[in-house]
């Protein structure tokens, strides 16, 4: 399962922090990495430097599962470790469904 990660201008992409993302969706999905191809990670901060109301980090998480179309969910929090984990907890749930449907029992 390669795992890509992609940053907007207004966020450090660092290599640790980049590994830490890895960590997450890793320990989150790798019961799913026999039949995932890829997970995009796009992580925004949808205002930037300015002020404003929170919830202003995204996290877009994008699977692609062996012989069927990308699927993605999108989750938005006040810090981007809480988008992470909100989003890789939808993609979770959404993966169980579909794997389930797809192969019958996947665990």
């Amino acid at each position: 399962m390669q795992i890509q990660i992609h940053t907007d201008k207004n966020i450090d992409g660092h290599e640790r922090f980049n590994e830490y993302v890895k960590r997450v969706v890793s320990a989150s999905l790798d019961r799913f990495a026999d039949r995932i191809t890829r997970i995009e990670v796009h992580l925004s901060d949808e205002n930037g430097a300015k002020e404003g109301k929170g919830g202003d980090k995204r996290c877009v998480m994008e699977a692609r599962l062996e012989h069927r179309q990308p699927s993605a969910v999108t989750h938005h929090a006040d810090s981007l470790n809480d988008a992470i984990d909100g989003a890789v907890a939808k993609l979770e749930h959404m993966l169980d469904s579909t794997v389930g449907k797809l192969y019958g029992n996947h665990r």
